[in-house]
């Protein structure tokens, strides 16, 4: 299968599982879905678990690439680009409110077995860097004060309702950036 293809297929695959679950999801859903014969799934991918560790690799690695972009000199930049590219993405009918709700999903069941655990090495990655841009932003007076693990917490939750709120309503629920880091900064001074 070319990669178009197979990007199709997982594009498609995160449409699937994020709407109807990892359990109830099938290879046949998905092809339908994707307007493809299912044997074009199969080519790549011999299981459904198969084809959702590629789902699931895909968003360690995006993982990664964040807790890279937060570790910079300066925090409150980074947690600004951080912000707008995820409320940006999720606003967005890309997909990218699907894929946060299936990680989501993934770390909430653990289903299948080991998705936890595929997923949590990048996790903890990106809360490290994500903490340590909110101490760089507090330091520099830019962040509201407090545990940095504490209002790390408390952003992570906030953009979390943002997918659900996005999934379950539409675009318009997503809040602007500007608003969540006027919240992050601390409000009005």
């Amino acid at each position: 299968m070319r990669s178009a293809s197979r990007d199709t297929v997982l594009t498609h695959a995160v449409r699937v599982f994020a709407r109807r679950g990892y359990a109830a999801a099938s290879m046949r859903g998905i092809a339908r879905e994707a307007g493809i014969s299912v044997g074009l799934i199969y080519r790549d991918y011999a299981t459904k678990d198969e084809l959702f560790a590629d789902v699931l690799d895909r968003a360690a690695a995006g993982l990664d690439e964040v807790a890279g972009e937060l570790a910079t000199a300066d925090g409150y930049a980074s947690l600004g680009r951080f912000v707008e590219r995820y409320l940006g993405g999720i606003a967005a009918d890309d997909g990218a409110a699907e894929f946060s709700t299936v990680v989501n999903q993934a770390f909430l069941s653990d289903e299948p077995a080991g998705a936890r655990e595929r997923l949590l090495a990048g996790h903890l990655a990106f809360r490290r860097s994500l903490e340590a841009a909110i101490s760089q932003a507090q330091r520099d007076g830019h962040c509201t004060t407090g545990d940095a693990r504490a209002v790390a917490v408390v952003l992570l939750s906030l953009l979390s309702g943002a997918v659900t709120m996005r999934m379950a309503i539409g675009a318009a629920a997503v809040p602007d950036s500007a608003t969540v880091l006027h919240l992050l900064n601390g409000g009005p001074r």
